[in-house]
């Protein structure tokens, strides 16, 4: 039952709660269900879950400038190749588009895995979590192969300026992802063990913010990088 605002002289009982009832009063803000809460009354006290998201959004827009740094680098130095290889020789959108559509699958199947933990249904989550894992693992190693055969060819970071802000920008990018793995493999194992505790599911929600962020991102990248480069 929500809190209703008692003028003075106004029978408590007629307003439909008790004024020393559990959960009201005291300066609490809520009841036994604090951790889903909102808060009552004008400036009550925000739940947790709203508390632990507005916070790791901060992180999120912070990570958002550094990435806005190594565009803007990027962009200053596409020009910059030293007489070596331009985007337009080096990069194959074949690969490119499979590792977008692998990251983008990946993002609908921890979308999926939230829906699930959200009414407590443990296989489906274990599920969506493992081929959101999968997708965001064989998007890893076709980048590590694309880096792998830029060098072998002579055309790694050292070989000029480009290439050297193509690296910094797509390797930082996928250093996310690899981050993104192990934090993903952490929340299964305390799902498995711990089941559905609010402070769990409160790291499911920071993780899934945190992998539709990544896909925002390589969006971008994609279009600057690979759209452009190839087509410029």
């Amino acid at each position: 039952m929500s809190d209703v605002a008692v003028s003075p002289g106004t029978d408590p009982y007629r307003v439909g709660h008790h004024p020393h009832a559990p959960g009201h009063g005291h300066g609490h803000g809520h009841g036994h269900h604090g951790d889903d809460a909102t808060g009552h009354g004008e400036g009550g006290p925000a739940s947790k879950r709203v508390v632990v998201a507005y916070g790791f959004w901060i992180f999120l827009l912070s990570d958002i400038v550094m990435f806005s740094a190594f565009f803007a680098t990027y962009a200053v130095l596409v020009d910059a190749t030293a007489g070596g290889p331009t985007g337009h020789e080096l990069f194959g959108l074949t690969r490119v588009a499979i590792e977008t559509a692998a990251l983008l699958t990946s993002s609908f199947a921890c979308g999926l895995a939230m829906i699930a933990s959200q009414v407590r249904n443990h296989l489906w989550t274990q599920i969506g979590l493992f081929a959101t894992g999968l997708l965001g693992f064989v998007f890893l190693v076709l980048e590590v192969q694309e880096f792998a055969l830029m060098i072998a060819e002579g055309a790694g970071p050292a070989r000029s300026a480009f290439l050297s802000a193509f690296f910094a920008l797509v390797g930082l990018h996928g250093l996310h992802v690899f981050s993104g793995l192990l934090w993903l493999g952490t929340m299964m194992a305390q799902v498995a063990v711990k089941g559905f505790h609010p402070r769990i599911l409160r790291r499911l929600m920071c993780f899934s913010l945190f992998w539709h962020a990544l896909d925002i991102i390589w969006v971008a990248l994609f279009t600057v990088v690979y759209l452009i480069g190839t087509t410029s």
